[in-house]
């Protein structure tokens, strides 16, 4: 999703967030020797959103807008809980539980095998409405498992939030829109070019290699080995 289909305020997160990321170390551009993303994709950029622990005032900053986003786009009152994914989604969760006031659980990517055999931990409640947090999406493939997950505790899960979605991959949302969940994000590899040009971060050539593949990601990692359209999810 290009930045031009936003609205103001989502513009304006989305380039606050981009800019705390540049500015951390966060963003990678290596088109020369592109990364091969968890979904399959080849990549020349990598977003790495687990450096924002060790950055109190960055998280901060970018918690609130998550705070906002969410009463923006889900209300006050909507929701019950906050769940962490295992594990990059924990302390996301634990920081936005916090500035929502409201209770905290987190979701294993599969139970633990022993003791009580949860997935879920904390103190789910039956019918409570969940909100699942994690650090970042690409195609969505990966938050079904936790909102089967959730569900199969007997909670809703309608809505799931990330820091950084990738935007660019055909048919990224289908998983998430198909099970009834509607992804709320902060920033996207849109918000990161256009900071990245302002700012100067990177060269002019490794910018203009990630604008081709921001505008035609299939060709891209095709043509550097990755997953193509009949795979695509």
């Amino acid at each position: 999703m290009s930045t031009a289909s936003r609205t103001s305020d989502q513009r304006r997160t989305g380039q606050t967030v981009a800019r705390i990321l540049m500015e951390i170390g966060a963003v990678n551009f290596r088109p020369e020797d592109p990364y091969t993303l968890t979904s399959g994709w080849m990549s020349p950029v990598y977003i790495d959103c687990r450096k924002v622990i060790s950055f109190p005032r960055a998280r901060k900053e970018i918690i609130e807008h998550a705070r906002q986003t969410i009463v923006r786009k889900i209300g006050f009152e909507s929701l019950d809980a906050v769940a962490g994914g295992e594990t990059a989604g924990i302390p996301y969760g634990a920081w936005l539980s916090d500035s929502l006031e409201l209770p905290m659980l987190y979701v294993r990517k599969k139970a633990k095998g022993f003791g009580r055999n949860a997935q879920i931990e904390g103190d789910p409640r039956p019918g409570q409405r969940v909100l699942l947090v994690e650090d970042l999406a690409t195609d969505g493939a990966s938050k079904i498992n936790f909102v089967n997950a959730l569900r199969a505790a007997d909670l809703q899960c309608a809505h799931a939030l990330v820091v950084f979605f990738y935007g660019v991959f055909p048919g990224a949302l289908k998983l998430l829109e198909e099970s009834g969940v509607t992804l709320h994000y902060l920033a996207t590899w849109w918000d990161v070019l256009e900071a990245a040009e302002d700012g100067g971060y990177f060269s002019r050539e490794a910018i203009q290699e990630v604008r081709a593949f921001l505008h035609d990601p299939v060709e891209w990692s095709l043509r550097h080995g990755g997953r193509g359209p009949e795979v695509a999810v």
